[in-house]
């Protein structure tokens, strides 16, 4: 196949005491993610739809969540071992489209930067990289304030 498409979301509480981090970026604000890793949840969102187009399987087969290697690692380490897998498998990145729901702190002062950072991880022109975010409209856990989430839509071309 030339071409594969991945598709994957990602959702963490949001707790106190905990770093926002989206896409790389702390972002400040009075509660983050709670995972075992560092819960990026763009970060694994992107990751997962990677394994997905690539038909490898979900991020909990590959960094489980059982595992001491995996507690608090920084999500980029994910991202760069599965960019990895999509090089030795003969893919690169076409376009990468994602979206963030959260229904506060507003992301539009941190776009920029989170998209420097997935350009860098995947090896792609920014030009290459949509990063979007919104609000649920104070509908569910999203938009009460409890939750972050994340879509990640790719599309990978052969090599």
């Amino acid at each position: 196949m030339d071409y594969r498409i991945g598709f994957s979301k990602d959702i963490h509480r949001l707790v106190e005491n905990r770093k926002l981090i989206i896409g790389g970026v702390v972002v400040p604000f009075e509660k983050g993610e709670l995972a075992h890793s560092d819960g990026d949840v763009l970060y694994h969102a992107l990751a997962e739809s990677i394994l997905g187009a690539l038909a490898l399987g979900d991020l909990g087969k590959h960094f489980p969540d059982t595992s001491d290697e995996t507690l608090d690692l920084d999500s980029s380490v994910i991202v760069s071992k599965v960019v990895k897998m999509m090089f030795e498998k003969g893919y690169e990145v076409n376009n990468v489209d994602i979206f963030v729901s959260l229904e506060k702190p507003k992301l539009k002062d941190y776009i920029e930067s989170i998209r420097n950072n997935v350009a860098k991880l995947l090896q792609v022109n920014i030009d290459q990289v949509s990063i979007k975010a919104g609000t649920n409209e104070k509908c569910g856990e999203v938009g009460k304030g409890e939750a972050i989430e994340a879509t990640s839509m790719i599309l990978l071309r052969r090599k």
